[in-house]
């Protein structure tokens, strides 16, 4: 499921999508189904202008296996749209901390960095980055998230494929 957030800021853009993308999985949906929580919640970023630079996010998260064939059908006033992920490759960074405005492009350009030494140097899709945090905002110490950008690899078993922006 995917809840676009046009707020520029990653922060609150991630708040606001994660915050109706909890009441859909609390039962605001046509079903009134309970859907469990599943990690990581991943806030992509739509491309901008320039570099690292984003005109908005969408804040996703995988529904379990027993939803994924029939999803619940979210309340209309949540804006909320099912997504269904495509295979494809991802270069990954961690990072650990909280994800704010400022960490995520310094870790976004960490993987770019990486990645312009690395054999998949071209393959970037131009699609921007997603931030991958696994943990709850309670959690203080230890956190876990990742900076994801997606590549084409075929010599890997896939390539790129088109993403529809809702």
């Amino acid at each position: 499921m995917s809840a676009p957030a046009l707020d520029i800021s990653f922060e609150k853009a991630t708040w606001n999508g994660f915050h109706r993308l909890f009441q859909f999985t609390e039962g605001a949906n046509l079903n009134f189904s309970r859907i469990p929580m599943t990690i990581p919640v991943l806030t992509t970023a739509v491309p901008g202008a320039g570099h690292l630079q984003s005109q908005g996010y969408y804040v996703s998260l995988y529904l379990p296996v027993k939803f994924q064939g029939d999803p619940p059908v979210p309340l209309p006033e949540l804006n909320i749209k099912p997504y269904e992920f495509s295979s494809h490759c991802v270069a990954v960074r961690k990072f650990s901390g909280f994800a704010k405005d400022e960490r995520i492009v310094k870790e976004a350009e960490k993987l770019a960095t990486s990645l312009s030494r690395s054999p998949w140097a071209e393959s970037k899709t131009g699609r921007g980055y997603s931030i991958a945090q696994y943990n709850t905002p309670i959690r203080i110490v230890k956190r876990k998230n990742e900076v994801w950008v997606d590549i084409d690899a075929p010599e890997l078993g896939c390539k790129s494929v088109g993403v529809a922006v809702h």
